[in-house]
């Protein structure tokens, strides 16, 4: 399968997979509608599919939500399965992506970082001038 196909396939994957969870199909309480899908890689046989999850919530709650996903991968690879027309569909298996939190906490400290700088200079003008 083209590279091209393969993206297509990974980003119908993650709508579909995120749109299981938003609807709250995925009956099992570990599962919160507050996990976002950041990105499937499928691989180019598409035996298997990596499906990156984060969320906003403390992280024991974001592991126990990817539990929850890993248990219920079958029922969620048997729902898209019937509305995609592949020959072989691949396992998923859910993994904790912590790239967005991790960048969350980046612009924080560069915000507070600039905030300082301009304290720092705003107190050196008023030396400067008093």
């Amino acid at each position: 399968m083209g590279q091209y196909r393969i993206q297509r396939l990974d980003d119908q994957l993650r709508d579909e997979i995120a749109s299981l969870i938003m609807r709250g199909d995925v009956k099992d309480p570990r599962v919160n509608t507050f996990l976002s899908i950041n990105r499937v890689e499928v691989t180019k046989d598409l035996s298997y599919a990596k499906v990156y999850v984060s969320s906003f919530l403390p992280d024991g709650d974001l592991k126990h939500g990817v539990s929850g996903l890993n248990a219920a991968a079958g029922f969620i690879q048997r729902e898209i399965a019937k509305k995609l027309r592949i020959r072989q569909f691949p396992k998923l298996t859910f993994v904790v992506d912590a790239g967005m939190k991790e960048g969350f906490k980046m612009v924080q400290k560069l915000n507070e970082l600039e905030k300082e700088r301009k304290e720092t200079e705003t107190k050196a003008e008023t030396e400067a001038n008093g």
